[in-house]
């Protein structure tokens, strides 16, 4: 069985070209050959600043760039049309799709409402800041431009909790409207984090799930996409997405994988959630995100036997996605934690080469970003092509030393000649014995990336004395191997 790998196939600053369909639907096969098997598209949908959103300032979830709204025809990545044709063109290389899915706000609303509010501290939104007052709220949103087409609902301000901005008064501040409470089961930041952005969907209103679950029948019916990326899951009632996707799971047949962010470094309260929503989707390990960020910004002083403590993938790893950045945490953005570029190869290597985890690749790291002068990392293609070839097999671990740690893959028979020994250090260089097995015996290995001019010998019972180079990574496995990968 070869090896799943996702591409989160966008970044924030990609040009409003309306070109991005097109370039995956051409890249499709490309993207197959070199070991992916799912990728992850952004929004799809119209978002209120039409063909300039990103997509997460959610306006219409029907218009998928087919409709004039918002100033625009195409959404900032292409049509409907070349967004249905990206779809085909990637499952007919076997790779799975998975839709990326914003369903907790709403922003660009067509028409505003004046109703009757409370105030709540931005710190603590359980905290009153003033009582009940008349305000202007945007929470009209009607979609003249689709005039009904799909769907005739119609979202008014009973359908949400609440709003940050009084057109009236043309003030800022966290708006809850009269006889609305925030959800309760969300993450305790802030006291009470239901509330993230525009104007914040009620998980209690019969009407809005109702539609939420039409919308979903809707949109896999009508694009195909095998999964979900779901957005914000924190800030959204923590059973929603039980329900939501056991429903569209039965009635669709398929077993649609789905991966939520829950934007925490706290494994506790990833652990809660999964607990909460009852395993039904998978989330993105952002704890491990901060262990290799931390790892990369220490100057050497990261205890790097620590790397997967206190992470997902290394309690729960049936339900982790691992990635090394995205675009949240490209520079410039809120959430910003790069990973620095000189130990990216060795973060990839982490979420890439080993066996336990779903690793996703960022575009930004794939392909570039021209906005940031960043250029692609060059050791990724490699990586991705040993993962898919070679990294196969049982796994010993020689996370044994604060700096120089490293793991072997025994290979299997599956894959010929599969197998490697993997050695790392953020401080000084040096040395390590690790055993990849009596099969491997007499074989010669070398450093695949070129780091180290050695060789290495494999003795009778399957040891070879590795080395790893101050501030790097030496990928060791068969030279014949190693050969034939590198003229691919």
């Amino acid at each position: 069985m070869n090896n799943k790998t996702m591409i989160q196939y966008f970044e924030w600053y990609l040009p409003a070209d309306h070109t991005l369909w097109k370039k995956v639907a051409e890249q499709a096969k490309s993207l197959k050959e070199n070991g992916i098997t799912s990728v992850w598209l952004p929004p799809a949908y119209k978002g209120a600043h039409g063909g300039e959103d990103v997509g997460y300032a959610v306006y219409d979830t029907y218009d998928l760039g087919e409709f004039d709204q918002k100033g625009s025809v195409p959404t900032k990545y292409g049509t409907k049309d070349e967004y249905l044709q990206a779809i085909q063109s990637l499952q007919a290389e076997g790779i799975e799709v998975l839709a990326d899915i914003v369903l907790g706000h709403r922003l660009g609303a067509d028409d505003k409402e004046r109703i009757f509010a409370y105030g709540s501290a931005s710190h603590d939104r359980n905290q009153q800041t003033f009582d009940k007052k008349k305000v202007t709220v945007w929470t009209k949103f009607t979609f003249p431009g689709r005039k009904g087409v799909y769907s005739d609902f119609t979202w008014d301000w009973t359908n949400f909790h609440g709003t940050d901005y009084d057109a009236h008064s043309k003030e800022n501040g966290i708006l809850k409207f009269i006889g609305k409470d925030w959800d309760t089961d969300v993450d305790s930041e802030n006291g009470n984090f239901d509330y993230l952005m525009g104007v914040d969907l009620d998980m209690s209103d019969p009407e809005v799930l109702e539609e939420l679950d039409r919308w979903g029948d809707w949109y896999l019916n009508f694009t195909g996409v095998d999964g979900f990326r779901i957005d914000a899951v924190k800030h959204i009632e923590f059973h929603f997405f039980k329900v939501w996707l056991e429903k569209l799971r039965k009635s669709s047949g398929k077993p649609l994988f789905a991966v939520g962010e829950y934007w925490s470094a706290e494994l506790e309260r990833l652990q809660n959630y999964i607990e909460k929503s009852q395993r039904a989707l998978s989330l993105f390990d952002v704890p491990f995100h901060f262990k290799m960020f931390e790892a990369a910004k220490s100057n050497g002083q990261f205890d790097m036997r620590t790397l997967f403590e206190d992470t997902l993938v290394g309690t729960d790893d049936a339900l982790a996605v691992t990635f090394v950045d995205n675009h949240d945490t490209q520079p410039g953005q809120a959430l910003e934690s790069w990973v620095l570029d000189w130990f990216k190869p060795m973060a990839y290597a982490l979420i890439l080469l080993r066996d336990k985890g779903y690793p996703c690749v960022f575009y930004g790291d794939y392909y570039g970003i021209p906005h940031n002068h960043i250029a692609p990392v060059k050791e990724l293609p490699l990586l991705l092509a040993l993962r898919k070839n070679v990294a196969y097999g049982e796994q010993t671990d020689y996370f044994d030393d604060p700096a120089i740690v490293g793991w072997v893959r025994h290979g299997d028979e599956e894959h010929t000649a599969s197998g490697l020994a993997v050695l790392m250090t953020i401080n000084q260089g040096g040395s390590k014995e690790m055993c990849v097995g009596q099969a491997h015996a007499g074989e010669t290995y070398v450093d695949v990336l070129g780091n180290c001019s050695e060789t290495v010998t494999i003795d009778e019972k399957g040891n070879g004395q590795f080395l790893v180079e101050d501030g790097s990574m030496s990928i060791w496995m068969n030279r014949l191997v190693a050969q034939e990968l590198q003229s691919l």
